[in-house]
């Protein structure tokens, strides 16, 4: 009985109702399950009666459940059938479409026709196909890309990273898993970074130095040649007429411009005489314009050396032979001023063949003509000479190529801004064309010739000045055109960069610098001058000015007006301003009246120097040379009332004022320094006391006297020096 089920039929309805179809269990209709309850404890309420069966009523369908379950599926089948309906009629209206559902065998079978295919299908299939693009797109971006990197000489860790498009961290991680510690800004020797380009996978170019790039495109000149007009130099000593002749050629007027007469400048005219173009370079004589000469020298094709007859040959005639033979050019000699009645050109011949010039009528091979300014004289043969020698020489060039030259001067124009003033050597210039002019680069904006006209365009040997530099080129430099604005940019960039590497500002300390007593004084100095070759004379002939205890430091030497700027420079650094043929703007002037400074203003080189000559003198210590006067010995102290200590004395040698300077020595050793306060002899006051006489002394500030110390008088002279 435990273990078995009994079932017992009752009659009457089950009191709860049936919340839910699914917790009937099929045990026939009113069927009532009985179970023998096997707890210990039995629930609340009940008796505790281990054996007693306990009745639990099952909760199972009746017949009114069954009929509402039928009823309710009786209403899905119609809800179903109605769909069908529904869409047995859609289908029937979209027969033309589809008039049944579309099977694989109702499609492969000819029952339907031929239709065409729906917007949404082709929209899709379009998605579909732009979808596997992209994804083939992605796949090719993901390829690593092998760029061609440029290396230079040397390159930082940052800018070789940039250039590879890679991290700079990555190649920071490879150097130093190959055991090299490395910095982003480090700088990698060219051999390094190589074989840094090679392991990412890209391809490494070594770039070329801006020299050698420059090289090749002067060597690389067509064959089309044509004659071009000669390059001639002018020089020769001061004052011996060098501009004057330039003037009458051109029948222009420059020595009036010249401050003092003096050329100060480079300047370069084209003439015209006898169909032939002749193109002259103008130098200054003055002993400090010798880079400007030199300069000259090396652009020339023949060397005019003027050579006063009145004058002889003189410093810089004898250095103006010594460049054109360096620069390995052909010297004409003109032998100006043949009408004064001084005049000796037999002499200047004689003198001349010391420097190996030999004159034609003298067997040599050098071209003399005797000359005057004033008068005219031979001048046509002077230029028929310099014809001659152009002849020989055979002078050609390439005209269509780019074209190229080398700056005379460079200078800042107020209104124009930077201006540079170059000899074009090969090639055409033209409007517009993009140059590299020493370090810096710009775009030809204006072409202007030694008349001052506009031109669109200069040939070979002609002198123009140029517009459109993005600074003031040095004098000397290069000037070469390129065909784009990127090449003159990175040809620019890279020589200023050659530049910089190759200064060394490290000074190394030896043993003599370091524990030098090196107490030499400074003199700073700022120059502005109006051209680069002006500035350029000034620093070396300073650099020339030497002293044990004064020195000359330039802080700035610049082109254009005195600014703002250079009048702080010269406050901060206790500097001396020196304009030469500039003016210091309206703002720059206020401010050096203001902080109380001075702008000195020159237009003549040889002042300059005395004016820096000057100054450096003012900073030497005056010569100091002191004189013994006379010795007197302190036999007795006597106090006296209202004038204290008195040292009664014997002078033993010289004399002793009431205004000399004393020292009181004792035992060898100087005790005071001071003046003499009075002298009294006999109760007399005195002004003076000679050798062998006795009297009174008494020293100012000073009462400490003992028997036997000595007064000795003294007078120091000091004399300023200069350099």
């Amino acid at each position: 009985m435990e273990n078995k089920k009994t079932k017992l039929t009752i009659s009457g309805k089950s009191k709860k109702p049936i919340k839910s179809f699914d917790s009937i269990k099929p045990h026939g209709n009113k069927s009532i399950s009985i179970t023998k309850n096997t707890n210990k404890f039995a629930k609340k309420g009940a008796l505790l009666r281990p054996d007693r069966p306990v009745f639990t009523t099952k909760k199972h369908g009746t017949s009114n459940d069954f009929e509402k379950r039928k009823l309710a599926e009786q209403r899905a089948t119609k809800r179903l059938k109605d769909e069908g309906n529904l869409k047995d009629k859609k289908l029937k209206l979209s027969a033309k479409k589809r008039e049944v559902k579309l099977t694989v065998s109702r499609a492969l079978s000819d029952e339907i026709e031929a239709r065409e295919r729906s917007l949404a299908s082709v929209k899709r299939a379009r998605e579909k196909e732009n979808k596997n693009l992209n994804k083939e797109n992605r796949i090719e971006d993901l390829k690593p890309v092998k760029r061609d990197i440029n290396i230079p000489e040397a390159i930082t860790v940052r800018e070789l990273a940039n250039r590879m498009a890679e991290q700079s961290s990555n190649v920071i991680k490879y150097l130093f898993g190959m055991g090299v510690t490395v910095t982003i800004n480090q700088t990698l020797a060219a051999d390094t970074a190589e074989f840094l380009v090679k392991e990412f996978g890209h391809n490494p170019i070594r770039e070329e130095k801006a020299e050698e790039i420059i090289q090749k495109i002067k060597a690389s000149r067509s064959e089309n040649l044509k004659n071009r007009p000669p390059i001639v130099t002018v020089m020769g000593h001061v004052d011996h007429g060098k501009t004057s002749l330039l003037d009458v050629l051109r029948s222009a007027n420059v020595v009036s411009g010249e401050f003092g007469g003096i050329t100060q400048h480079i300047g370069a005219y084209q003439i015209e005489s006898q169909g032939n173009k002749l193109t002259f370079i103008d130098t200054p004589g003055h002993a400090a314009f010798t880079e400007m000469r030199a300069r000259g020298s090396k652009l020339t094709d023949v060397v005019v050396l003027v050579v006063a007859a009145d004058d002889g040959v003189k410093p810089q005639t004898v250095e103006s032979i010594k460049h054109a033979k360096a620069a390995n050019v052909p010297i004409v000699v003109a032998i100006n001023k043949c009408d004064l009645p001084d005049a000796d050109p037999q002499k200047i011949k004689n003198q001349l063949l010391e420097h190996e010039l030999i004159a034609e009528d003298l067997s040599g091979d050098t071209l003399m003509v005797e000359i005057s300014t004033k008068t005219k004289k031979n001048l046509d043969k002077l230029v028929e000479l310099i014809i001659l020698q152009a002849e020989i020489l055979d002078l050609k060039t390439d005209y269509d190529s780019k074209a190229t030259g080398i700056v005379l001067e460079s200078k800042i124009d107020p209104g124009r801004g930077p201006v540079v003033s170059i000899v074009i050597t090969s090639g055409t210039l033209k409007k517009g064309d993009f140059f590299v002019s020493g370090i810096k680069w710009g775009k030809i904006r204006a072409i202007i010739n030694d008349k001052g006209q506009n031109i669109d365009m200069a040939f070979p040997s002609t002198p123009v000045e140029v517009l459109g530099i993005n600074g003031a080129s040095k004098a000397g430099d290069d000037f070469i055109v390129f065909e784009s604005e990127k090449e003159v940019k990175n040809l620019s960039v890279s020589r200023a960069q050659e530049k910089k590497e190759n200064k060394n500002p490290l000074t190394f300390a030896t043993q003599e610098s370091a524990f030098s007593n090196d107490l030499s004084k400074e003199l700073n100095m700022i120059i502005k001058s109006d051209v680069h070759g002006s500035s350029e004379a000034i620093k070396i002939a300073i650099s020339q000015i030497k002293h044990d205890e004064v020195k000359a430091k330039i802080i700035l030497a610049d082109i254009g007006m005195v600014t703002e700027t250079d009048v702080t420079l010269a406050k901060a650094s206790n500097a001396v301003l020196i304009a030469f043929n500039v003016k210091p703007s309206k703002e720059a002037k206020k401010l050096a009246e203001n902080e109380n400074i001075k702008i000195s203003s020159y237009n003549i080189i040889y002042e300059v120097l005395d004016f820096i000559k000057q100054r450096m003198s003012g900073l030497l210590t005056p010569d100091v040379q002191e004189k013994v006067t006379g010795t007197a010995q302190i036999l007795e102290i006597f106090k006296v009332s209202g004038a204290g200590k008195v040292a009664g004395s014997k002078v033993t040698e010289g004399e002793i004022n009431s205004s000399s300077d004393v020292r009181i020595i004792r035992d060898g050793a100087i005790i005071y320094t001071g003046k003499v306060s009075s002298i009294f002899r006999e109760k007399n006051q005195v002004k003076q006391v000679s050798g062998g006489q006795e009297c009174g002394i008494t020293v100012k500030d000073y009462m400490d006297f003992q028997k036997n110390d000595t007064i000795e008088a003294f007078s120091v002279t000091s004399t300023e020096r200069s350099i």
